[in-house]
């Protein structure tokens, strides 16, 4: 009798994982894709009318965000990853349905009006509430909130990055924490069925150009490269906590959102590069590091961009935009992995691909960011063409990362306590 009742709720949760995946999938798509083409389309209207409006561009997002979170929201915080794991601990603390509404509407302004985050979080926290309130529906017998939770996250991430490995190692890497056999189950169901979702609707890639192959040779450049992105990574992430700090003391709402938002919009009115979430940024440094011919001024700038894409989301995240660490560790990161190849090509002799070290910073970035290595090598090693051949260089620079931020900071932006 026993093994029937387990039989039928295992089903059960199948069924439901299956179900949370779709409605998730239809979720991370089209807020990923809105935002994306919003976003082109605001950064280059500004671009060809009149540059000093990004100056003013993320206040009016952020300010947007401010009256719909005071008059619609009514009042309510959104906490990003940290709302998931409070949730987790206990069954009856729950996410509420508006936070789907929330972040998906705060994500897509901060992001299309130049504040310098990307939806990563929003599109985790609001899917997770998917979860959460199939949940709260008492489909199932048994205990599942943290399986159905995990499984809406495995599938809007998995469409976000179009890697369904990648989907389910977040899931259970980072939100889930737990090798459990139901949350395994649950999380392959979903995504298998982002997976699918992507090969017919969203088959595409984050960089267009692919990755090349790698030669052993490099293999101690790529250790020093692992090292680097660990130290950005604990510089982001105290950065994050700080600027959060600082904004929440103080007391005019008036002052704190534009104070941020305007320190943004100034810093990407010199770094274009800086608006929303920078992956146009990212392709552009890539075009033009790869080119036979690099302007004397651009190592320079990218070395800026490398300090800055973390500050000005710092800034944004801190003076009330919706996001997370997400983009910008993996924008920041491949900065970072470009310059110090070039760097590399130009005083040391070498002839290091720039796309690979790119993938390789970003790869250390993200998992020093996150604390989450598997999930970081897969994620990356998908987001551009031939990404795969790189497991090895990726899965070096992201322990290496992961392992040495552990060493610097136990805690990251999202299990800080003290915020």
């Amino acid at each position: 009798m026993r093994q029937k009742v387990l039989f039928y709720s295992y089903l059960k949760l199948v069924v439901a994982s299956a179900a949370v995946a779709i409605v998730c999938c239809l979720l991370a798509f089209s807020l990923k894709h809105a935002t994306e083409y919003v976003q082109h389309f605001l950064f280059h209207e500004v671009k060809d009318r009149s540059t000093f409006m990004y100056i003013i561009l993320p206040s009016v997002g952020i300010t947007a965000i401010y009256f719909l979170r005071k008059y619609m929201f009514r009042n309510r915080k959104n906490k990003g990853i940290k709302e998931i794991y409070t949730t987790l601990e206990t069954r009856k603390d729950h996410l509420p349905f508006f936070k789907i509404p929330s972040h998906y509407i705060n994500g897509f302004l901060t992001v299309v009006c130049g504040g310098s985050t990307g939806v990563e979080v929003s599109t985790v926290v609001s899917t997770a509430t998917v979860g959460n309130q199939v949940y709260k529906w008492k489909f199932m017998p048994l205990a599942f909130k943290r399986e159905l939770i995990c499984a809406a996250v495995a599938a809007g991430v998995t469409v976000l990055f179009g890697s369904a490995i990648g989907g389910w190692l977040f899931a259970v890497e980072v939100i889930a924490k737990k090798m459990q056999k139901t949350v395994l189950l649950s999380c392959t169901i979903a995504a298998l069925v982002a997976f699918l979702f992507i090969q017919y609707f969203d088959h595409g890639f984050l960089i267009a150009m692919p990755a090349q192959q790698w030669h052993w040779g490099a293999l101690p450049f790529m250790v020093v490269l692992g090292g680097l992105g660990g130290l950005l990574a604990t510089y982001f992430t105290q950065v994050v906590i700080h600027c959060k700090h600082w904004f929440g003391n103080i007391k005019s709402n008036f002052v704190r959102v534009n104070l941020g938002a305007i320190t943004v919009g100034t810093l990407i009115l010199f770094f274009p590069a800086l608006y929303g979430d920078s992956y146009h940024g990212l392709t552009t440094m890539l075009e033009s590091f790869s080119s036979s011919q690099t302007i004397a001024v651009l190592p320079f700038t990218l070395a800026l961009l490398v300090l800055l894409k973390p500050l000005a989301a710092s800034l944004t995240l801190g003076a009330g935009g919706d996001g997370g660490v997400f983009a910008p560790s993996i924008v920041a990161g491949a900065f970072l992995g470009i310059l110090f190849a070039y760097l590399c090509n130009q005083y040391m002799g070498t002839e290091f691909l720039i796309i690979n070290f790119a993938l390789i910073g970003a790869a250390a970035t993200l998992s020093a960011a996150i604390h989450g290595p598997l999930t970081s090598i897969f994620l990356i090693s998908s987001v551009a063409p031939n990404g795969m051949q790189l497991m090895l260089p990726l899965a070096i620079g992201a322990l290496i990362a992961y392992v040495l931020a552990k060493k610097l900071c136990r805690y990251n932006v999202y299990s800080y306590q003290g915020a």
